[in-house]
């Protein structure tokens, strides 16, 4: 199946149960846990594709910079979720600048959620290390269109990067209210 390939490129595309490839890479994709995959994933890629006019594809990364690697069981599980919906890409690109490298010029797909996580300093080891990483999206081509989320209050959220400089501002793509609302959550549903 797929894991072989992947185990040799670390990057696979897995189109159905039987097709694997790893070319082209697409020019959108919304990264993600999909634990379990749902209908606020595939509704925000479908908005997002009509709003850039071209196919979204999904990408699992088996790396996440906030949680264990995953074993391959437990990949080919989330994976094989996608089996008639679109195709996946799976990768070890736990950062967004690692995931630009991958998919040059591509528009990353993601909820408000994962766009805060994104421009957390933390995460770089400060805001020298944020913006350097941003830059470095920006140089490879790619934006993040980010649609809202509900919040830890229970307020729906849509992008505002005013805290950022404005070098970034082109950066992001942000997806109104009226553009995308779906009120669901992957841990959630885990928990139910």
């Amino acid at each position: 199946m797929f894991w072989d390939l992947f185990t040799s490129r670390s990057i696979v595309c897995v189109e159905s149960a039987s097709a694997v490839c790893a070319e082209p890479r697409p020019l959108a994709i919304m990264p993600g846990s999909f634990n379990p995959l749902h209908h606020g994933h595939t509704g925000l890629a479908t908005v997002a594709a009509r709003r850039l006019g071209i196919e979204v594809h999904f990408e699992l990364s088996i790396t996440n910079a906030d949680k264990p690697e995953l074993p391959r069981e437990e990949v080919e599980r989330r994976v094989s979720q996608f089996a008639g919906v679109a195709p996946v890409w799976v990768t070890r690109a736990a950062a967004f600048e690692k995931k630009a490298d991958l998919f040059p010029g591509a528009a990353f797909v993601l909820g408000w959620d994962t766009a805060v996580r994104v421009v957390d300093p933390k995460y770089y080891g400060g805001e020298h290390g944020r913006d350097a990483a941003l830059r470095k999206l920006q140089a490879r081509g790619c934006r993040l269109v980010v649609g809202g989320r509900v919040d830890a209050t229970g307020t729906f959220r849509v992008w505002d990067d005013g805290f950022l400089l404005a070098e970034f501002a082109d950066l992001f793509v942000p997806l109104t209210e009226t553009d995308f609302r779906a009120d669901v959550s992957s841990t959630e549903l885990r928990g139910k």
